[in-house]
C-alpha cells in the first residue's frame, strides 16, 4: 500500500492550487482571472438552462419590435415587453404548457387568473417561428386561443372549434376583436406552398389591431406546438438594446430605432452605474493607500523597534500620536 506516496501527492496538488490561487505573477494572475470568468459564465448558463429547460439552446431572446407594448407605460417600462428588452424562454413540450388568454367567456381572462397574468395581460406570451421555418425571424406574441380544426368526412368540409370564444363545429371563425371574419384555414402559404389545415394557437401582439393569422407578413396559419421556441418568463429590461445595436451594424437594419427613448436613458444610466462601481473601488483603495503611506514612511525613518524584544517607549508613542 502506498498511503504515504498518495498523501504526499495530495499535498503537492494542494500546494500547487494554493500557489495558483494566491500568486500575483502577471501570467498566472491572468490565467486565473480567465478561468474564474469562464466558470462564472458556465454557472450562469447552467442556471438559465435549468430554469428554462432549453439545454444547449438560447435561453433568452432580445425584443426587436413594439408589437407587445402597452399604452401609458411608466418610465423605463419595466413589467411589459418592449423593444430592447430581453426575456427568458421556458421550453414548451405540449399544448397544456401554454395558457391562452381566452375571452370574457372562457380562459385566463374569464377566470381573472392572476397566476397566468404576464406582461400586462392574461395568458402566456410565446415565441415562435412562422411556419416552423428556421430562416424566418421569431415572433413574440400572446397566445389568445386554441383553434381545433377537424375534417368532417360526411360533409367533406373542415370545421372549427374555439372553446375560448364559444365556437363549436363551425364552418368558419368570426371573432371581431381579433380581426377574424368568416376565417378559414388557408390551403396555401404566401409562397403558394400547399398546406393541410391543422389545429394551433391564434396569436396576437398586445399592441396590434388584428391577430397574426390575418397578416401575410407574420403567420397565416394557427401556431403548431412544434413551431414554438418557448414561452416568455421574466425580463431583463433595456439590455437587449446592445444586442440590437450590433445586429444592426452587421445586418444593416434599424431595430434600435424601435427602442423607446426612456429605455435608452435607463440603459445609459445602468451602464454608468456599472462602470462607476469598479472605478469607485479603485479610487477608494488609492486614497486608503495614500493615507497609510506616511505612517509606514515614518517607521522606516525612525527604525522602530530596533529588535524584536524592544518596545516603543511611552514618550515615543506620544510623539507618534502627536505627529499623526
Amino acid at each position: 500500500m502506498n498511503y504515504g506516496r498518495d498523501e504526499a501527492s495530495s499535498l503537492h496538488i494542494k500546494e500547487k492550487f494554493v500557489h495558483f490561487w494566491r500568486s500575483e505573477k502577471g501570467k498566472i494572475s491572468l490565467v486565473r482571472d480567465v478561468v474564474i470568468a469562464l466558470l462564472l459564465v458556465l454557472i450562469l448558463l447552467s442556471a438559465l438552462w435549468a430554469y428554462t429547460g432549453q439545454w444547449g439552446g438560447a435561453p433568452m431572446v432580445a425584443i426587436e419590435s413594439g408589437s407587445m407594448m402597452h399604452p401609458n407605460e411608466p418610465f423605463g417600462r419595466y413589467g411589459t415587453i418592449d423593444a430592447g428588452d430581453m426575456v427568458l424562454l421556458v421550453k414548451v413540450n405540449n399544448r397544456n404548457d401554454v395558457v391562452a388568454r381566452g375571452s370574457e367567456i372562457h380562459g385566463a381572462l374569464a377566470r381573472k387568473d392572476t397566476d397566468n397574468f404576464f406582461y400586462g395581460d392574461y395568458g402566456d406570451v410565446i415565441v415562435y417561428r412562422p411556419y416552423g421555418e428556421d430562416n424566418r425571424d421569431q415572433i413574440i406574441h400572446r397566445a389568445i386561443c386554441w383553434v381545433e380544426v377537424n375534417f368532417d368526412e360526411e360533409e367533406g368540409i373542415y370545421k372549427y372549434t374555439v372553446t375560448d370564444y364559444g365556437i363549436v363545429d363551425k364552418e368558419s371563425v368570426t371573432i371581431p376583436e381579433l380581426g377574424l371574419k368568416e376565417w378559414t384555414h388557408p390551403t396555401k402559404r404566401p409562397d403558394n406552398t400547399p398546406v393541410t389545415p391543422h389545429s394551433g394557437f391564434i396569436t396576437k401582439g398586445d399592441n396590434n389591431d388584428i391577430c397574426d393569422q390575418r397578416s401575410s407578413d407574420l403567420c397565416m396559419e394557427p401556431i403548431k406546438i412544434e413551431w414554438i421556441s418557448g414561452k416568455a418568463r421574466s425580463e431583463l429590461p433595456w439590455i437587449g438594446t446592445i444586442n440590437l445595436f450590433f445586429n444592426d451594424l452587421t445586418g444593416g437594419g434599424n431595430t434600435v430605432g424601435n427602442v423607446p427613448g426612456d429605455c435608452i436613458i435607463c440603459l445609459i444610466l445602468l451602464i454608468a452605474i456599472l462602470v462607476s462601481i469598479p472605478i469607485s473601488l479603485d479610487i477608494y483603495d488609492y486614497y486608503k493607500n495614500q493615507k497609510k503611506q506616511p505612517v509606514e514612511d515614518y517607521f522606516k525613518q525612525k527604525s522602530y523597534p530596533k529588535n524584536e524584544d524592544e518596545d516603543l517607549s511611552e514618550g515615543t508613542e506620544k510623539k507618534i500620536d502627536e505627529k499623526f
